[in-house]
């Protein structure tokens, strides 16, 4: 029988020791990429309709199905503070509605504890929808019903980008709850 390498086996086994999550990483991921998320609206796209999806909007969607614990009822407030800055929304708009959005989901919690990916999507689409026209509400202009059609495909787009987006706030998890070495 081969003998074991003392350096191969402390490889093997010392991965695993001495490590514990980083609180700045396990605890700052999910409020940065919303906040990255809520800077979307300053790339330079030119269109003649709304076209954009609402990125962070979207990222706190998929923060809050994904992890329930992760983020207190209040960061709606801030998150969508942060939005209104620099969404060109009347300044509150997005704090009602982050803040209704955290509400709704917490409740929706409360029924249905367990869930899968499609009421996930489901719930993400109605609240996606909700968003948006209320958002369109808000805004101050005069909405008609040809204004609502053209909400369409930013609707469409949004439901669509979901899984994707939900598939990259989960790999962000995953990197948020890695181990880093502790020193000392």
């Amino acid at each position: 029988m081969e003998r074991l390498n003392p350096t191969a086996r402390s490889d093997v086994f010392g991965r695993k020791i001495n490590r514990d999550h980083s609180p700045v990483l396990a605890n700052g991921m999910p409020w940065l990429t919303i906040v990255l998320g809520s800077l979307a609206p300053l790339m330079p796209i030119i269109a003649a309709a709304p076209l954009l999806p609402p990125i962070g909007y979207m990222l706190l969607l998929a923060w809050r199905l994904a992890r329930p614990g992760l983020m207190p009822m209040w960061s709606g407030i801030l998150l969508g503070f942060l939005d209104d800055l620099f969404s060109g929304q009347p300044l509150g708009s997005a704090v009602l509605l982050f803040s209704l959005t955290m509400i709704a989901i917490e409740l929706l919690e409360l029924r249905f504890p367990w869930r899968n990916f499609m009421q996930d999507w489901l719930t993400a689409s109605v609240m996606l929808t909700a968003y948006l026209v209320a958002a369109a509400l808000v805004s101050g202009a005069d909405i008609t019903f040809s204004h609502m059609v053209l909400l369409l495909p930013q609707l469409l787009l949004s439901i669509i980008l979901y899984p994707i987006i939900a598939k990259m706030v989960a790999l962000l998890d995953r990197l948020r709850l890695t181990r880093v070495r502790r020193i000392g």
